[in-house]
């Protein structure tokens, strides 16, 4: 198994990498490369290679756990104000305030008590991140996501009820079924609604999330490495 890279010179060529896949795969697409945001996934690495990332010229990072990212960001986006940290993983609702306060977007709203809880906090604290609704597309009861069969009822209190600023929809696939009949099922969906904002693709799939519309691609190991065997408590 490879180490976790951590050095900015590592980390700095693994960016230039996926960059230029996601440019090729963009063009391939018909679609512009800047059309696609990477969001490079620094969950579970430590600061140092967040920074060195920084450090390169990438601004956009997502965390899986609020409080693994409560205590490495602040200090973080002192040091580069114009850094962007979107929470990809569950949010727990008791877990809302943090989230809300340090966040630029959230992309697991799944369900409408978590909504309101996001909602209230927003009215709260005056800060407004993007919010993406998560889609369970694989039906999976292990994982958080909304049915697609529920999904426009969610979409539709979550911005018509609850007026949260709701720009896009999540997805994970399964790891045993084909990427991209997932990431179709999400396009639709998107279209359905009228939302501009796909976040799907990792690591080993961000190209193909591509040719089916993603504006987003969640990619950790491709610019960090593999994970640290340590895994921080939340």
């Amino acid at each position: 198994m490879a180490e976790p890279v951590t050095t900015e010179t590592d980390i700095q060529e693994n960016l230039l990498a996926v960059g230029e896949r996601i440019a090729a795969a963009a063009k391939a697409a018909g679609r512009e490369p800047v059309a696609v945001t990477l969001i490079a996934i620094s969950k579970v690495h430590p600061a140092a290679a967040a920074k060195a990332a920084l450090s390169a010229g990438h601004r956009v990072f997502g965390e899986n756990r609020v409080q693994e990212a409560e205590d490495k960001w602040p200090a973080l986006k002192e040091a580069f104000p114009d850094a962007r940290l979107h929470l990809v993983g569950g949010l727990q609702r008791n877990k809302v305030k943090g989230a809300i306060a340090l966040f630029d977007a959230i992309h697991t709203i799944d369900r409408l008590k978590l909504a309101r809880a996001v909602a209230q906090e927003m009215e709260k604290s005056g800060h407004r991140p993007d919010c993406f609704i998560q889609i369970n597309t694989g039906e999976e009861a292990q994982k958080g996501g909304v049915l697609p069969g529920d999904a426009d009822a969610l979409i539709t209190a979550c911005r018509d009820d609850l007026a949260l600023p709701v720009v896009g929809l999540m997805c994970i696939p399964p790891v045993d079924e084909e990427a991209s009949l997932h990431f179709a099922l999400l396009g639709d969906l998107a279209r359905r609604n009228g939302l501009p904002a796909l976040s799907m693709g990792m690591s080993g799939d961000f190209e193909t999330a591509i040719r089916f519309g993603a504006t987003h691609v969640r990619v950790g190991t491709g610019v960090f490495g593999e994970r640290p065997a340590h895994k921080p408590e939340n």
